[in-house]
């Protein structure tokens, strides 16, 4: 199964933006969007709709996500990753990831993964 992204509310658009540039093929969402979590959405919703939607969350939320995360994983839930965006990452650098990941490797692997990216 092919890889699929949700971005977190309080990343830019336009990396959202930029990744369609390299591949518009590519499936990607960010919260707020038709088909994604609205604006607003609480982590703990957050992390039921990645597992039913089979998308890996790309956020830099490392204050109160862990903390759902933890949460989750302790009711019996699980994630199809979770990527965490280094803070001085440029937004090309982010997109060329997210591509390469894409085009390179399956959503199975990814299952329970918390990754730091730039790879």
């Amino acid at each position: 199964m092919k890889v699929s992204f949700l971005l977190d509310e309080n990343l830019s658009p336009r990396l959202k933006l930029a990744t369609f540039r390299l591949n518009p093929q590519i499936d990607i969402l960010r919260v707020g969007d038709i088909g994604a979590p609205a604006l607003g959405t609480l982590d703990p919703e957050v992390l039921i709709y990645l597992e039913q939607s089979q998308r890996i969350l790309l956020t830099d939320n490392r204050k109160s996500m862990p903390e759902h995360l933890e949460a989750h994983w302790a009711n019996g839930g699980f994630i199809w990753g979770l990527f965490w965006l280094r803070p001085k990452a440029t937004i090309r650098e982010l997109a060329e990831d997210l591509i390469l990941i894409w085009e390179t490797t399956e959503a199975e692997e990814w299952k329970d993964q918390l990754i730091w990216i730039p790879l």
